[in-house]
């Protein structure tokens, strides 16, 4: 893959030569070159990050993988985070004169 990245870019960059102003070459450039390989190379490289995170998870003797909670986030493990939606803080806020 890596020489047909090369030869593209080579003639992106013969392309970019060619415009009749530097800020066409430039579009020419990033439009035709830098663009579609980053993208290119993103979803190349999407199975290799995808199986490195599989190795390096935690796992549990029965081959689990183990998903860590949040540690010291109210809320985190699923339960309220200590908030409830009642009068009473509405009460607190304006010296509860209703």
């Amino acid at each position: 893959m890596w020489i047909i990245a090369i030869g593209w870019m080579y003639v992106v960059t013969l392309m970019a030569a060619t415009e009749p102003t530097v800020v066409g070459g430039i579009m020419t450039f990033f439009g035709y070159g830098v663009l579609p390989f980053s993208l290119v190379f993103y979803l190349a490289g999407s199975r290799r990050r995808r199986a490195r995170a599989a190795r390096t998870a935690p796992h549990a003797a029965d081959g689990a993988t183990i998903v860590p909670v949040a540690a010291g986030v109210p809320g985190a493990d699923g339960a309220t985070a200590g908030h409830s939606c009642t009068d009473a803080g509405a009460a607190g806020r304006d010296g509860g004169t209703h």
